[in-house]
């Protein structure tokens, strides 16, 4: 699944955080931090920029999908 060139920082917070169990605890600037505690405790930033490089994406999604044991394409289709 291809990977969507314009989603901004602050839509995939509000995915992470609706779908995913992240939620929000600090902000230091431009980059947001998320943490999570299902199944194990994780913490991510996430930059509020709009849109979001491709390579900044796919690293977090790479990176949530580790921690949860999902695929990235199953992250992608709640987009």
């Amino acid at each position: 699944m291809k990977l969507p060139r314009d989603l901004s920082g602050a839509e995939l917070i509000k995915l992470l955080c609706k779908h995913f169990g992240y939620r929000r605890v600090n902000q230091e600037g431009s980059h947001v931090i998320l943490e999570t505690g299902e199944p194990r405790q994780h913490r991510i930033s996430v930059p509020d920029h709009a849109p979001l490089r491709i390579g900044t994406l796919n690293a977090i999604l790479r990176a949530i999908a580790t921690v949860k044991g999902v695929e990235k394409e199953d992250i992608l289709r709640h987009l």
